[in-house]
């Protein structure tokens, strides 16, 4: 009984211990001979905790591969696995350089807890080592005229092998490098670095270049999708002041001026913006003219209505004091002064009508 009240303790105490957890990215395929990038994360109370990496089914009886000190950083087996703990993130990443078949299997990251009673929290996923071919992206995508470079990569056993590149469906078309890993010509460069990765690159491509392709080496193939588009162009428009408007010079580089075409949309808006300011003037002019036209009009018509009035006035006097037969032998009129519109009477004896 007491046996297994302490069975129960321990696990108990490695089930509180395991709610801090340690998370892994889960199951992992890489290409023999290829690098692998591990990162694990962690609870914030192991900051200042010891993080390990090992190898095995079991975490109590795997094989330790790498372990940080205190400086956070380690290397170990001659630097094919390096551990670097990032605080600041909350993360430790692993990894691990030129993969061999042997290595697949099961790893762990983990982090010391300490003690008899606290299990270490871990976190368990697989590795598999595959033979064969992948690539960094399987749609590619360019602009005509665009160089487009897709990388290529292989596992260690196809590294002696000639590396293809081909267009879906015409095995025809395939072109393969040389003795030297490399392949050229005016449409396709090929270059192969050895250790584990080819580059392809078109030149100058086309839209006609759009479709599925292969990347092969020795038996085999992975599949990509190079996608190449029109390429998007702008059109500066430039025009320079002018007198006139001459529908000719409105055609620009890019536009052609075709009989009964109708003209270049925002061009003509240019030209015609050019002799405004001359035409607000002569209108400007011509309303100032027509304005001092009417005022000498009606500055005429009111000298007349004066002069009929004053010629009224004189005969309204003439009529209301009659002139005598022997005073005109007496009296000399002499003029009417039309400038005053006064009457003026002259003589021995000086009246004023």
């Amino acid at each position: 009984m007491t046996r297994l009240s302490f069975s129960c303790l321990v696990l108990l105490l490695q089930l509180s211990g395991s709610l801090a957890l340690v998370v892994t990215p889960g199951d992992l395929a890489v290409l023999e001979g290829r690098s692998v990038t591990i990162p694990c994360h962690y609870d914030p109370q192991y900051i200042h905790h010891i993080k390990y990496f090992c190898q095995g089914r079991m975490k109590d009886f795997c094989t330790t591969l790498a372990r940080s000190h205190d400086t956070g950083d380690a290397e170990t087996e001659g630097s094919r696995v390096s551990i670097f703990d990032d605080p600041t993130q909350l993360v430790f990443t692993v990894i691990m350089m030129n993969m061999t078949e042997k290595e697949s299997g099961y790893y762990w990251c983990g982090v010391e807890v300490g003690g008899i009673w606290h299990a270490d929290d871990a976190s368990s996923f697989h590795i598999s080592i595959v033979h064969g071919m992948s690539v960094i992206n399987t749609v590619v995508h360019g602009e005509e005229g665009d160089s487009i470079t897709v990388e290529c990569q292989y596992s260690i056993r196809h590294r002696e092998s000639d590396k293809k590149w081909c267009r879906s469906g015409d095995w025809g078309s395939c072109v393969k490098t040389d003795y030297n890993g490399t392949f050229r010509n005016e449409v396709v460069v090929i270059q192969d670095d050895r250790r584990g990765a080819f580059t392809v690159t078109l030149m100058n491509a086309q839209k006609r270049d759009t479709g599925w392709y292969w990347c092969a080496s020795g038996e085999q193939q992975v599949a990509i999708h190079v996608m190449v588009t029109p390429r998007v162009t702008t059109t500066v428009y430039t025009t320079t002041p002018t007198t006139a408007i001459n529908p000719t010079s409105l055609v620009t580089e890019g536009t052609s001026l075709a009989p009964g075409a109708p003209p270049v949309r925002g061009l003509v808006h240019q030209h015609s913006s050019a002799w405004m300011p001359s035409f607000v003037i002569c209108l400007a002019l011509l309303l100032l003219l027509m304005g001092i036209l009417a005022i000498h009009k009606l500055w005429k018509h009111y000298k007349r209505t004066q002069a009929a009035k004053q010629n009224e006035e004189v005969e309204s006097s003439l009529a209301a004091c009659p002139v005598r037969e022997e005073d005109w032998k007496e009296t000399t009129i002499i003029f009417l002064n039309t400038s005053t519109q006064q009457l003026q009477v002259l003589g021995r004896d000086k009246f004023n009508f």
